[in-house]
């Protein structure tokens, strides 16, 4: 069975070439996101993702997924520009956050294994300064909650409780274990 990644994400496509995945890329046009409570929201949208790649590739496993930042209930989704970047980092500041990722496994327009997996970040406290240089990067304008780990952004982050994969973009070792449930190892022993 070939697995298909419904996402444009280079994160998502470089965790899988990561841990040895065989898969290709496929993204249909975007999609209007949900909006409201956090949790439904991710996994109705790491679905929807996923699923008219499905229908265009019968006999593929299709791998959609979505990844959100909550703080105070409110979803910090990727700022628009500098000023909401600012405004994103300031709240983040010397708190703690949560980063949750959803993963839907479809299979002919069926899904057939989804999953959501939270990891916990306390960012430092940040001076305007800090901020500043970060946005001059160029980092937060493509990611949830305007920063990426994996980059400049952490330096950001003073300590996580969770899977770090997960707030790259895909919870890896969780999803090892779904893959291999299915027939799919990321590398094999033999």
């Amino acid at each position: 069975m070939h697995l298909i990644l419904a996402s444009a994400s280079p994160r998502r496509k470089a965790l899988l070439e990561q841990f040895g995945f065989s898969f290709s890329v496929q993204v249909l046009p975007t999609i209007e996101e949900e909006h409201g409570e956090p949790a439904q929201v991710v996994a109705t949208n790491a679905i929807r993702k996923a699923l008219p790649v499905s229908d265009a590739n019968p006999g593929c496993l299709v791998l959609g997924a979505d990844t959100i930042v909550t703080l105070d209930g409110s979803i910090l989704g990727k700022p628009k520009d500098a000023g909401a970047a600012r405004d994103m980092l300031r709240f983040l500041s010397g708190r703690e956050h949560e980063v949750t990722t959803s993963v839907a496994l479809i299979l002919n327009g069926q899904v057939v294994r989804s999953f959501n997996e939270t990891t916990k970040v306390l960012f430092r406290e940040l001076d305007e300064k800090e901020i500043t240089a970060y946005i001059a990067t160029g980092e937060p304008f493509d990611k949830a909650g305007g920063y990426g780990i994996q980059g400049f952004g952490g330096l950001l982050v003073k300590s996580i409780k969770g899977c770090y994969y997960n707030v790259v973009g895909l919870p890896m070792p969780s999803l090892a274990e779904h893959l291999s449930s299915l027939g799919m190892e990321a590398f094999s022993f033999q």
